[in-house]
């Protein structure tokens, strides 16, 4: 009787388990059905990581023939020039011994003195083509030497582009603005001179309501280019945010005679609101859309 108990207790769980599960399989195929977008992205960051490590494999292909190149190319040099100064001595021993033989036939003192002054003469020559070979190959291998350190310094410079590169692709990523402020940081620590880090440091700066911060980090990149459009707007932007518009037109002035494109960025920037009752910025901005309608 137990045992009829517990077979109909087993059989009441299975059929509940398998009427939740089609349920649920049911429910999800609908919310499969209902989506309008994809739910991913193409891995354009992996694509492009991808394409880096290639180039790097590239670059490390290269090197090694390169290597092979200097060295087979050493090597045919060497043989040469130990050819060289063989045949040059064998020749040498033989020019000797003709005139040894001429000395001896019009009465050289003796063989002896024949025998010292081969010897005195053949090591001078051979020394000398030593000196002169051994100063070639020290050039050679000082120009290896350079070569080397030239392609170790692009393999560093290569990989520090791509940690750069990957810094970007994540500070846009990034929604919270001290972490993306973080990042730029990251990419000023490996680049000092990066202008472009700068300035859109200088941008999240002004999100976060710091727009004297924003002055100096455009002011240091205006330093390193002094033509920098993207430091002139947003220094336009933090001394609007100051309420000093006369310095605020000047700048975003400067910027609208280097760079098309952003008068419609201007009008929809809240940096600008401010100015948007001055008379001198609506006029700046007529200006800037008549050269554009001519």
């Amino acid at each position: 009787m137990r045992t009829l108990i517990m077979l109909g207790l087993a059989l009441f769980l299975a059929s509940a388990t398998a009427g939740a599960a089609d349920q649920r399989h049911s429910k999800e195929t609908q919310d499969v059905e209902q989506l309008k977008e994809p739910m991913y992205n193409p891995f354009v960051e992996r694509y492009v990581m991808d394409e880096l490590k290639q180039l790097r494999v590239d670059m490390n292909d290269l090197h090694v023939e390169l290597t092979k190149e200097v060295t087979n190319r050493e090597l045919s040099a060497t043989s040469r020039a130990v050819g060289y100064a063989t045949d040059t001595v064998t020749y040498f021993f033989y020019l000797i011994a003709g005139i040894s033989s001429v000395l001896l036939l019009v009465g050289w003192n003796s063989m002896r003195e024949v025998k010292e002054k081969v010897l005195s003469l053949a090591d001078s020559k051979v020394d000398k083509v030593i000196e002169e070979y051994e100063a070639r190959l020290a050039k050679l291998e000082e120009e290896l030497n350079r070569k080397s350190r030239g392609i170790s310094n692009a393999q560093k410079r290569l990989a520090q582009h791509q940690d750069i590169h990957s810094l970007w692709l994540k500070a846009g990523q990034e929604q919270i603005l001290s972490n993306r402020m973080a990042i730029y940081d990251q990419i000023l620590e490996l680049d000092p001179g990066n202008t472009e880090a700068m300035t859109y440091k200088a941008d999240a700066a002004l999100e976060m309501g710091e727009p004297q911060w924003a002055v100096n980090l455009c002011n240091q990149a205006l330093r390193i280019d002094p033509e920098n459009t993207h430091a002139f707007y947003q220094l336009a932007g933090a001394y609007a945010l100051m309420d000093k518009a006369s310095e605020a037109i000047e700048f975003l002035q400067t910027a609208l005679q280097n760079s098309e494109g952003y008068k419609e960025q201007v009008q929809n920037d809240p940096v600008f609101k401010s100015l948007q009752d001055n008379p001198e910025f609506q006029k700046l901005l007529e200006e800037d859309e008549t050269p554009a309608s001519s």
